[in-house]
């Protein structure tokens, strides 16, 4: 590689919001977790959260990058509420390194999955009614339940209404 090209690639990994990451760490992040449904599960069930999002996702999907951003925004705006949410990626071990490169670029800094084990098992868990398309988005509610879902891109206006539903606000307070 040239001068140039590795001057490029380091300049890709130096991200504001997370600093400046050399390509070869991305490999060892640990950040992007590979998980059974066992875990996702327990992610969804643990303790602590008024309400989980779980979004499935794929750095090959382009719907899936495009809503990203959204999903972060809504989650840090409601963190503080209780919102808990559950990153899922559907990409292929030989794709981990592209995965924790986008996500870095969104400025994740929490622990998110990767999916291992049977497609079906873990479509069918989640949501029998679900084909495994991507994106698509879960809200569970405190106890696990599933509460609303989405097919392909979710909306701002979406999630606060379903929000707004699942965790209502007290009379007199601002949002």
């Amino acid at each position: 590689m040239t001068p140039l090209g590795r001057a490029a690639r380091a300049v890709a990994g130096c991200l504001a919001v997370v600093g400046c990451v050399a390509p070869s760490a991305w490999a060892n992040d640990a950040s992007v977790r590979s998980a059974d449904l066992q875990t996702i599960l327990g992610e969804v069930r643990k303790p602590g959260a008024r309400a989980v999002l779980v979004n499935v996702w794929a750095s090959w999907c382009d719907p899936c990058r495009a809503e990203m951003p959204r999903l972060l925004k809504f989650f840090r705006r409601h963190s503080a509420e209780g919102l808990r949410l559950v990153l899922v990626s559907a990409d292929d071990e030989a794709d981990r390194d592209k995965a924790i490169r986008f996500l870095a670029s969104q400025g994740v800094d929490f622990p998110t999955w990767m999916k291992r084990g049977d497609d079906m098992t873990f479509i069918d868990a989640l949501d029998p009614r679900w084909s495994g398309a991507l994106p698509a988005s879960f809200l569970f509610d405190g106890r696990g339940r599933l509460v609303q879902r989405w097919y392909g891109e979710v909306t701002d206006d979406a999630l606060k209404a379903a929000w707004d539903r699942l965790v209502p606000r007290h009379k007199g307070r601002t949002p």
